[in-house]
């Protein structure tokens, strides 16, 4: 998945200004200690950083 796109899901799953806040500064310890912008910037992928967002913050299974 491509950056935008998975940007995208975030803001469609939490809406614009909590999924900013969610990429800037929610640190999950799945990803290394790092926040969703530390994570891309490090080059993991977009898939694997989604569904470590979606178990943290509970997404139902058929939104993941």
């Amino acid at each position: 998945m491509r950056i935008t796109a998975f940007r995208a899901r975030l803001a469609d799953e939490f809406g614009a200004a909590r999924a900013e806040t969610i990429a800037h500064d929610h640190v999950f310890a799945a990803l290394g200690g790092r926040t969703v912008d530390q994570a891309l910037d490090a080059g993991l992928p977009t898939k694997e950083i989604w569904q470590v967002v979606c178990e943290v913050y509970e997404v139902p299974p058929e939104r993941r």
